[in-house]
């Protein structure tokens, strides 16, 4: 009789916002679990690293219907291990500071479950690295604090010594505080610390929305009320608190806080987004497209078998290059199919996704777009009665066709894939256009641009404060065409160049 199975209990620390602050040992089991228990403050795209056949249970406590108890997530711990599942617990910040984690461990303990604590980044470390709020500094404070500002309303037997915090020479750190922000101010004060201490409210940190908030400890309550300041932000008392703002390095990033929609299919969207994170500013994926393979059609069957009669083969973008590589790998082939070709790529992305198959790109034109690569590739390699290969999108332009062509290459284009319409919730994104709340709309290729505005008319964006930016002089005139206003064109052809120039635009004069 075989043994059962016997379950594992991972206890991750989810860092303290941005998805890319977990730990690389976090990520690593968030992929090999069968079953996640996530809290509310774990950030949610830290779940894309999962499974897509683990079971994924969200566990917010105190907000009320379906929230759960400590108790209840302990029960969920044990069982779902005894069930000889591999588990993860993911927790915002790190497991122990202000976690309990102590009782989760204890009932997994106690049930003879084996678990292991991964630390992860805690909200203090994050906000004062994020904000250039230093906790630590020679110049005024060798020591640090963290302390729950959640215990300290009304409750009498309470483990803080008010006391000694008013006292103490360096810097404290309030979690859960907010909410209690005029106890906190109130008994600190009553127990002599200076009315004039420097405070800082940090919220948001790590993300594109956080914020900054300082003010006197007698003022602070005020400021904040002001600011409308809500949960989670953390409370920073002490010199530290006023420290050089100049330090604040995130928020000053020129893209900072701004909100910009990205309209390429899911995957470039991803991959977009988190070019935006980045810069610090806030992606919006809205796909337009979709990419539909069509390497399971005669055409590209029989192109294959005669691959080797091609001097050069052209790939057009990254997708054309994993469009074909999927279709190698479902076939039992892989890149010794190129083994008596040149192959030439329209970009430097499209060249390094080539790369990534282990292959390097024999010719890359330096000006992005399929005429001149056709032009300089004429010019680089003798093509007259040369046999060339072009495996491109089914959209795509005949304009590196045609200049091959009259380059003298016998040209065959093969269509490796097509771009379907599909978008997400235009009614939702149309409406944070008209309110304002969009900076900045992208569009990386016609078709995105064309299936946009099918689903969201080009009137709401010529009549709001939205700007509009193209990834090329092709993009953009299919824009204009759509009777869209299109506020810059990248220079470079790709995304970076895009929020290059956007970053460009956004910088004070």
């Amino acid at each position: 009789m075989s043994q059962a199975k016997k379950g594992f209990v991972y206890l991750v620390g989810a860092g303290p916002g941005r998805a890319d602050l977990i730990t690389l040992r976090g990520a690593e089991r968030i992929r090999i679990a069968d079953c996640i228990l996530c809290d509310k403050l774990a950030n949610p795209a830290l779940l894309e690293h999962a499974r897509l056949d683990a079971q994924i249970i969200h566990v917010p406590k105190r907000i009320g219907a379906g929230s759960f108890t400590q108790d209840q997530i302990n029960q969920l711990l044990v069982s779902k291990a005894l069930e000889g599942k591999i588990v993860v617990r993911l927790k915002g910040g790190d497991p122990c500071i202000f976690g309990r984690v102590t009782e989760e461990a204890i009932a997994l303990n106690e049930a003879g479950v084996g678990f292991e604590i991964v630390p992860g980044v805690t909200a203090a470390i994050a906000a004062s690295e994020y904000t250039g709020i230093m906790l630590t500094d020679r110049r005024y404070s060798s020591q640090v604090a963290f302390i729950t500002g959640r215990e300290a309303d009304g409750k009498e037997d309470t483990n803080i010594d008010w006391d000694v915090l008013a006292r103490f020479p360096g810097t404290l750190v309030f979690y859960m505080g907010i909410g209690s922000l005029s106890l906190i101010a109130e008994r600190l004060t009553a127990h002599g610390r200076a009315a004039d201490t420097p405070v800082a409210l940090v919220a948001d940190a790590t993300l594109p929305s956080q914020r900054v908030v300082r003010a006197p400890l007698c003022g602070i309550v005020e400021a904040s009320q002001k600011a409308k300041i809500e949960p989670p932000a953390l409370i920073i008392v002490g010199a530290a608190a006023g420290g050089d703002e100049e330090l604040n390095w995130f928020m000053r990033q020129p893209l900072f806080g701004k909100t910009i929609v990205t309209t390429r299919d899911a995957a470039g969207n991803a991959e977009f987004a988190r070019k935006i994170l980045d810069r610090g500013a806030r992606p919006v994926e809205f796909a337009t497209i979709a990419i539909q393979p069509l390497t399971d059609g005669n055409e590209f069957l029989r192109t294959l078998t005669h691959l080797a009669d091609y001097h050069w083969v052209i790939f057009t973008s990254p997708n054309g290059v994993k469009v074909f590589f999927d279709a190698m790998a479902a076939l039992g082939k892989d890149a010794r199919v190129f083994a008596s070709n040149k192959l030439a790529t329209l970009g430097a992305k499209t060249a390094a996704a080539l790369a990534q198959y282990g292959i390097k790109a024999d010719f890359v034109p330096t000006v992005f777009t399929g005429r001149e690569l056709g032009w300089q590739l004429v010019a680089f390699a003798n093509l007259n009665g040369k046999k060339v290969l072009s495996l491109r999108s089914e959209l795509a332009t005949d304009d590196l066709v045609d200049v091959l062509q009259k380059g003298g290459a016998i040209v065959e284009d093969v269509p490796l894939y097509t771009v379907v319409p599909k978008t997400g919730d235009a009614e939702a994104l149309r409406r944070q256009i008209e309110d304002g709340q969009i900076d900045w709309l992208t569009f990386a290729s016609p078709s995105a641009a064309r299936n946009f505005f099918d689903a969201i008319g080009p009137e709401a964006v010529n009549a709001g404060r939205a700007r509009v930016a193209s990834i090329g002089p092709v993009t953009s005139e299919q824009l204009k065409k759509l009777g869209v206003r299109v506020d810059l064109t990248a220079a470079e052809y790709t995304t970076d160049g895009l929020l290059d120039a956007i970053e460009a635009a956004e910088r004070p004069t």
